[in-house]
């Protein structure tokens, strides 16, 4: 038979069994409690520091692109410059091969170029003059007349035309042919030229 005492113990030792019960399960919902915001912590982290990762590939990836643009850029100008320096050095070539002295043969006319303010003789004139110097053996006399720039001061044109008409008689000199055969003429127009004024600068050498 149970007495009143014992029902007494036995509710107080089921009530502190409850107790112990509910502070076990609090203390084990509280663990669980921080373990879970430990993991979300980590896990923000992570995230955090993967999308800091990602900003950085980012914009190390843009640096690049700015970087090829850039470098790109740079040598689309260096190949603009490159292009505009050889164009300027083949036109410097070209105008300086139009000024040259030179010397050419058209339809048996001996014709001696001469290069701007000068009254040089071009290379060649031996070959040039070839045919000329046989016509003079055969009893031939040849003309030499002498044109000149249109530009610049008359008289000074004029008398470096007749210094260049020298040079070329003296070429037939020194070639042989005696200086009774040849003929220094001044053309009706000194200036007579088929374009450009390096044209109008010749000395012209005819079989007559």
């Amino acid at each position: 038979m149970i007495s009143d005492e014992d029902e007494g113990r036995g509710w107080i030792l089921g009530v502190v069994f409850g107790v112990v019960a509910l502070a076990i399960a609090l203390a084990i919902g509280v663990s669980l409690h921080y373990k879970n915001v430990k993991n979300a912590g980590a896990a923000a982290s992570a995230n955090a520091t993967a999308n800091s990762t990602a900003g950085t590939a980012a914009g190390a990836a843009g640096a690049a692109m700015a970087g090829a643009a850039g470098a790109t850029g740079t040598g689309d100008a260096a190949a603009g410059a490159a292009a505009g320096a050889t164009a300027t050095g083949a036109a410097a070539a070209d105008a300086a091969a139009a000024d040259a002295a030179s010397v050419k043969v058209e339809n048996g006319v001996v014709k001696f170029y001469f290069a701007s303010g000068k009254a040089e003789v071009a290379a060649g004139s031996k070959e040039a003059l070839a045919e000329v110097v046989k016509a003079v053996g055969a009893g031939k006399s040849v003309v030499v007349s002498g044109y000149n720039d249109a530009t610049g001061d008359a008289a000074k044109n004029a008398e470096l035309s007749k210094q260049r008409a020298f040079a070329v008689r003296d070429a037939l000199k020194g070639l042989g042919v005696a200086e009774g055969k040849i003929e220094l003429k001044k053309p009706e127009n000194t200036t007579a030229a088929t374009g450009s004024s390096a044209e109008a600068r010749r000395v012209e050498v005819t079989i007559k």
